[in-house]
């Protein structure tokens, strides 16, 4: 049986296989992907007792990451790993919401035992946040919407959407991002995008006076109260 379930984020294919492999004879179950923007939407769609991450990554470092599941209210343990030793580094990633630190090369024994230690951390906390700003309250774990404290169900189309478009509120999610989140590389040819985005609209908008979901022109879409 496995102990606890932990997300790796590493672009170094060779580390990553050895830790995901080392872990899972322990009985960890690691699920790995190489960027912040993949692991974003790893986290909407699974709940992680442990985040185990690179500093060093394409498109967002981890630092970043860590800053901004910290803004949305995800209190999920993060150990940072990372080749700079540098205290001035370290001090950003504490400051960030991390809550270990580890300079490579490490010994995989002390990882372990520094996930196990987080993953028991975890067990004391909640997986909920809000964006009074919207009237939202959203709940990971158990996959629950409130708006204006109001419960709304939605499918898990619209929970990725959902959780794609709250990660990066207040700013837009390009048209790729949201396909990515709902089909990952396999995209599919035709429009799929507009028909899941009418059916969240449908469930978050329709029983509101004021929408949340807007379109941007040439980029995406967006949650707002209101939107030019």
């Amino acid at each position: 049986m496995m102990k606890c379930r932990a997300l790796l984020i590493e672009d170094d294919i060779r580390l990553a296989s050895a830790i995901v492999q080392y872990f899972e004879l322990n009985a960890i179950l690691c699920d790995h992907c190489c960027d912040g923007d993949k692991a974003l939407n790893l986290i909407a769609q699974n709940s992680y007792d442990v985040l185990i991450t690179d500093i060093n990554m394409p498109h967002m470092t981890g630092v970043a990451l860590c800053e901004h599941l910290r803004k949305i209210g995800c209190d999920t343990p993060v150990i940072m790993i990372t080749s700079l030793s540098d205290l001035d580094d370290k001090v950003k990633g504490f400051d960030a919401g991390t809550d270990d630190y580890l300079v490579k090369p490490f010994a995989l024994k002390e990882l372990l035992i520094r996930v196990n230690a987080l993953s028991k951390r975890k067990s004391n906390q909640t997986n909920k946040f809000a964006i009074v700003d919207l009237g939202l309250e959203i709940d990971y774990s158990q996959h629950k919407l409130s708006r204006n404290n109001i419960d709304i169900s939605l499918p898990k189309s619209s929970w990725a959407l959902l959780i794609a478009l709250v990660h990066a509120w207040p700013n837009p999610v390009s048209k790729k991002d949201l396909e990515f989140a709902l089909w990952g590389d396999e995209i599919p040819d035709s429009d799929g995008l507009k028909v899941h985005i009418h059916h969240l609209r449908h469930r978050l908008d329709r029983p509101f006076a004021q929408p949340l979901v807007h379109a941007v022109r040439g980029v995406g879409f967006v949650l707002a109260l209101h939107h030019d």
